[in-house]
């Protein structure tokens, strides 16, 4: 399983830098070309499997993004809340699975009724993670407060169990939401920094992302990394660096 762990592989979705399709910054492109099979049969997996309409308008976007990259596609599914197959074998028969971008515990519960996390296991082909399906690819997840009353809800829930994917817990968009305030908190000094005692938030802006293969993990661009309530950048623009977490 080669796994390519994303904040946006389409480019910011800010419009900070245009991107026509693929993002191809930080050797994205050029790496996933390795990897990629010749007439992919692939498979998106929505974080919002009742919004079936966006769902057809994201598959289209990202056949044509893969196309235009270079990147043979022969099929592209879309599983959401219409599909009625999403049994080990049938995820298996896909040479590259995309984990749709969207509201984390939202996607993290359809996850869990298709029975991902199980089906997953010994999967081996391309998995690419966007943003919310990043996050949801870890083992556990840290579901960062995103919507208006959720950092304080002391019943909403931080700490979700994901796909096992990997155990590094990935925060994206840094370079879009750092100065963000919600519920009266600042996102990144006053929650997240927070509840990362005991943890360790790897920081992506959208054009970054971690890259898994061989079991070996890899951060690709600019990434910071947030340690027991501290904040610090661990990897620049167009270098790579070994990550352990």
């Amino acid at each position: 399983m080669e796994i390519y762990l994303t904040s946006s592989p389409t480019g910011p979705l800010d419009g900070s830098r245009l991107v026509d399709g693929l993002d191809s910054m930080n050797r994205f492109v050029e790496n996933l070309r390795t990897d990629w099979k010749p007439d992919s049969r692939c498979v998106i997996v929505a974080a919002s499997p009742d919004d079936c309409e966006r769902n057809d308008e994201m598959a289209e976007f990202f056949v044509s993004a893969l196309r235009r990259a270079g990147l043979s596609v022969a099929a592209f599914d879309v599983w959401d809340s219409r599909t009625e197959d999403t049994s080990r074998e049938a995820l298996h028969s896909f040479d590259a699975v995309l984990l749709g971008g969207g509201h984390v515990p939202t996607q993290n519960a359809f996850f869990h009724r298709i029975g991902l996390r199980e089906n997953i296991k010994g999967y081996d082909g391309i998995v690419i993670g966007i943003s919310a399906g990043s996050m949801n690819s870890a083992d556990v997840v840290y579901a960062q407060p995103e919507l208006p009353g959720e950092a304080a809800d002391p019943e909403y829930v931080r700490w979700l169990t994901g796909l096992g994917l990997t155990k590094t817990m990935i925060l994206p968009h840094y370079q879009m939401v750092k100065d963000n305030i919600l519920d009266g908190m600042r996102l990144f000094e006053d929650i997240s920094c927070g509840d990362s005692y005991g943890k360790h938030f790897l920081v992506l802006p959208d054009g970054s992302y971690l890259r898994i293969a061989n079991g070996q993990e890899s951060v690709w661009g600019e990434a910071y990394e947030i340690v027991d309530g501290r904040m610090r950048q661990i990897c620049e623009t167009d270098k790579t660096l070994l990550y352990r977490g």
